[in-house]
């Protein structure tokens, strides 16, 4: 007989409807009872979550809890063949997408942001749904939803490498509302940090590959990382 978990509707305490879901092999009782049940999980259009055991709808889809929570930090060569074949898919320099998986979640495919953001490279709900992630903690699912999405911020700010990443961290209508990058500490502090992780892997790449580009140049403007408006450091 299965226990039945009472379905759970939430958009911001979702990390803390994850955390719980993460530790209920620590609690006895009735929460130890339920340590092995299946959780499925469905994201509407609006972005809320709801959770249940007993999935009574299609759409429901089970949460894979079987990453082992002391080790959830995936290496960069575990996860190579994945940004290869998203860089390929979507015209972006394998640099680009382990930079913002460095920045966003330092490769711990566990990671959830106080705001809820998911993942390898921390997706919010809302934008899960648009880019029909089906399980943001899953790295392939993750990573091409995430690299999906830089391209379309890349296509949306005309190749505009700074301000797709502004945009990524800030939101899409932030940057529209300055037309440059938004005057925000935090987000400046990500786009520098994006950029920095980036010089130094595209350095590293284009070292191994004898300076022979492995994507579409024309893919989107190379921001000349010397010359910024701010510094990188």
């Amino acid at each position: 007989m299965r226990t039945r978990l009472p379905i759970t509707r939430s958009i911001l305490p979702f990390a803390e409807i994850l955390l719980l879901l993460a530790t209920w092999d620590e609690f006895p009782g009735t929460f130890n009872s339920m340590a092995h049940a299946e959780v499925y999980q469905y994201i509407d259009a609006k972005g809320v979550i709801s959770l249940t055991n007993v999935p009574s709808d299609s759409r429901y889809r089970r949460i894979d809890r079987s990453f082992d929570r002391l080790h959830p930090i995936l290496s960069e060569a575990e996860l190579e063949p994945t940004i290869l074949r998203f860089s390929t898919q979507y015209q972006l320099p394998p640099a680009l997408i382990r930079a913002v998986i460095k920045a966003e979640s330092d490769f711990d495919a566990r990671a959830i942001s106080r705001a809820g953001a998911v993942g390898l490279m921390q997706l919010m709900p809302q934008t899960a749904v648009r880019l029909d992630v089906k399980d943001l903690y899953d790295p392939e699912d993750n990573i091409g939803g995430g690299t999906k999405y830089l391209r379309f911020l890349l296509d949306r700010f005309r190749g505009d490498l700074p301000l797709a990443l502004a945009a990524y961290n800030a939101g899409e209508h932030i940057v529209d509302r300055y037309r440059t990058l938004p005057p925000i500490e935090e987000t400046q502090r990500y786009v520098r940090k994006v950029l920095r992780y980036y010089r130094t892997f595209l350095k590293r790449d284009l070292a191994a590959a004898d300076g022979a580009v492995t994507f579409s140049e024309t893919s989107f403007r190379q921001p000349n990382l010397e010359s910024l408006a701010f510094p990188l450091r």
